[in-house]
């Protein structure tokens, strides 16, 4: 069998494929800074940009919107950079991503700049899953923590500096920036991608592992001839975006059991109907049946699922309980958030010294053993409290998800093989995305629940802060604000119990490794 691994176009010698192997990880990690920032930089600009384009009823579809069109076309990118090649899907993504950024800057109005979003995020979807494709095309598995821990280092640092960012260039520059900003950056992994990154044919003979028969091909001239599965692409994004709209904007727009709510999860579970007749009968489905048949990527995908829940608790709730709660300022509060960011990278890169003796599952048994017991821990904290104490909390909890997520991803990309990777990823990377916007809205569910219990049904969780900062709020508010977030951290708990039995009774001891 022929090497399926990114080949760096050049001259023979290992020192120069080094080199620009190098230089097509400096693109990968400028195009993750990409679409790492665009999830923070412009939350601090919110303000600037509803003061000057108007319809603050509708500016939290900034991010919905993004965040939709991210997740949709996440299983597309995956589907497609098996068919095609990774090096077209990321240029194409990371030039819709651009143009999106430059339409964003010259919006006119609320209505554009929330179209506009759309379209950074159907680029967006490219960047986030092709990216952690080719971080596992380039690296043997031996050598895949480095860039994976480098990749998760630009996440890191984006959380920290994005929202930091996103303020000075609305205050001392112009919000319009925030996107500007995107274009050098984005054309200068465009330029790194197009002028050093070279994928070799696809194998003449592959082996279809959902079939069990060897199909013949033809290289470059089959991958020209391969069948896209639109209708399902199709499909799949209108059944992903009508159940992501109604769990994003259910409980916020409209009430739970209201007609609009309704009527959005009937529909979106009729089309969910359609997307499994339309890929049944594919020949190249956007989304193949064995990625739920294998038991370590079905396993992978619930697991990290229920990451993307539990991400939840600390990420959208934190903030509100270090303001309302503990007294900190917003830029204190930013910090005890960002601690987590910290200890992330660094575990996530040590996990490689654990995976390579007890297993994959085995390392991320205990990372998410271990941040059970700390989300556990979090209602224990003393009221009012001090900063140190969820800080050191955040940084413990930091560390024990970077055992647990970094060795499923590797782990996971290294049972398949190069047609198949795309794919794979995609739908880990989509599971977990959807739990993060299952959690957002079950979460939110859960604290409006406990401050109206609290509070005799008296507002939710964004009036009574509003009250708080405006000092009219007694000190009863302040302790129902501690005990919705207690809630919220006892069901992140739950969410992430839930992924160690999954891994514990579904994931095979040993992930079935392929031979490079």
């Amino acid at each position: 069998m022929g090497s399926t691994t990114p080949a760096i176009r050049g001259g023979t010698a290992g020192r120069e494929d080094t080199r620009r192997r190098g230089a097509v990880v400096a693109a990968l990690m400028l195009a993750m800074a990409l679409a790492a920032l665009d999830s923070t930089v412009v939350s601090t600009a919110v303000p600037q940009i509803v003061g000057d384009l108007g319809g603050f009823s509708v500016f939290s579809w900034l991010f919905s919107g993004y965040l939709l069109a991210v997740t949709v076309t996440l299983p597309v990118y995956g589907k497609l950079s098996d068919t095609f090649g990774r090096k077209p899907v990321l240029v194409t993504g990371a030039a819709v991503f651009l143009l999106g950024s430059l339409l964003c800057a010259g919006a006119w109005n609320m209505a554009a700049l929330i179209a506009f979003r759309i379209v950074q995020g159907l680029g967006g979807g490219a960047l986030q899953g092709t990216v952690q494709t080719l971080a596992a095309d380039l690296y043997p598995l031996a050598e895949r923590p480095k860039i994976q821990s480098k990749l998760s280092t630009v996440w890191a640092v984006s959380a920290v500096a994005g929202p930091g960012l996103g303020g000075v260039l609305a205050a001392y520059a112009d919000w319009r920036w925030i996107f500007l900003i995107n274009l050098p950056i984005g054309a200068a992994a465009l330029w790194l991608i197009v002028r050093h990154l070279h994928e070799p044919e696809r194998e003449k003979t592959q082996e279809t592992q959902e079939t069990g028969k060897a199909e013949k091909t033809g290289g470059a001239e089959s991958t020209a001839r391969a069948r896209v599965d639109w209708a399902g692409a199709l499909a799949v994004f209108a059944c992903g975006g009508v159940l992501l709209t109604a769990l994003v904007q259910g409980g916020v727009a409209w009430p739970w059991l209201s007609a609009p709510s309704l009527t959005l999860f009937g529909t979106g579970l009729a089309l969910a109907g359609v997307v499994v007749v339309v890929e049944r009968r594919a020949a190249q489905p956007i989304i193949p049946g064995w990625v739920w048949r294998r038991r370590t990527i079905a396993a992978v995908n619930l697991a990290l699922g229920a990451l993307g829940l539990l991400m939840v608790a600390p990420s959208v709730f934190l903030p509100t309980y270090a303001q309302s709660v503990l007294g900190l300022a917003p830029v204190a509060a930013g910090f005890v958030l960002s601690v987590w960011t910290l200890s992330w990278p660094v575990s996530a890169a040590f996990s490689q010294h654990i995976y390579r003796r007890i297993g994959f599952r085995d390392t991320a048994l205990l990372g998410i053993g271990l941040a059970t017991l700390i989300l556990c821990a979090f209602p224990f904290l003393p009221y009012p409290g001090s900063w140190w104490q969820p800080t050191l909390l955040m940084l413990l909890l930091g560390g024990a998800l970077g055992l647990f997520q970094l060795p499923l991803i590797v782990g996971v990309q290294s049972t398949v093989g190069w047609s198949e990777r795309g794919t794979t990823t995609a739908s880990v990377l989509f599971c977990r995305q959807t739990g993060q916007t299952v959690g957002a809205s079950l979460f939110g569910a859960v604290a409006n629940g406990v401050l109206a219990a609290h509070l005799g049904g008296a507002g939710d969780l964004d009036s009574v802060t509003r009250a708080l900062d405006a000092g009219t709020a007694p000190e009863a508010t302040r302790r129902a604000i501690a005990d919705a977030v207690h809630a919220v951290y006892l069901g992140a708990a739950g969410a992430a119990a839930l992924a160690f039995l999954v891994l514990l009774l579904v994931a095979p001891r040993r992930f079935p490794v392929r031979q490079e």
